[in-house]
């Protein structure tokens, strides 16, 4: 599969696997409420539980009412890219179906600029570990397509991955 046909498939509300920077992600969309539905259902994961979002640069956090204070955007400017998602406030509640009534998201800038050009081409996605809830992460695709099958749209092959989830950081107040 070619990068374009996922391009096409994540901005139709499709779901598939990809590598992220850390781990496989199984993503979609984080503007497509169905994909994000789909993705709760295909990973079983519980329904209260928000996902990571990731993003292609630090102007996208705009899009959910992220302010950052000069001392914050410093701090990012340090760990982002990389493998650290960061979770922060929110005000709106336009973003119910992702922030699941926690008010507040977890957001990742990763270093790979595959993925981030990805990002700019489709937008943001959400994109947990590739695995059903409280299973190990797949490493590779043969084991992604043993936890999904044929319930996702894509599966996109870069070899073994043998990471680790991001770190997780919160800032409680902007």
């Amino acid at each position: 599969m070619q990068p374009e046909e996922l391009i096409e498939i994540l901005k139709k509300g499709g779901i598939g696997v990809l590598p992220t920077d850390t781990i496989y992600g199984l993503v979609g969309s984080a503007f497509s409420k169905k994909a994000v539905e789909r993705i709760y259902e295909v990973k079983e994961r519980k329904k209260d539980k928000p996902f990571i979002i990731l993003i292609s640069s630090f102007k996208d956090l705009r899009i959910f009412g992220v302010e950052l204070p000069r001392e914050a955007f410093t701090l990012l400017k340090k760990i982002w890219p990389g493998k650290v998602s960061v979770i922060f406030p929110l005000k709106s509640k336009k973003f119910f179906y992702l922030h699941r009534g926690k008010n507040s998201l977890a957001f990742r800038l990763p270093k790979d600029r595959w993925l981030r050009n990805i990002l700019k081409k489709i937008g943001l996605l959400v994109a947990p570990s590739a695995n059903l809830e409280g299973e190990p992460p797949a490493e590779t695709i043969k084991e992604a397509k043993k936890y999904f099958g044929n319930n996702v749209d894509f599966y996109f092959n870069k070899g073994k991955i043998k990471g680790r989830p991001s770190t997780i950081l919160e800032i409680k107040r902007l």
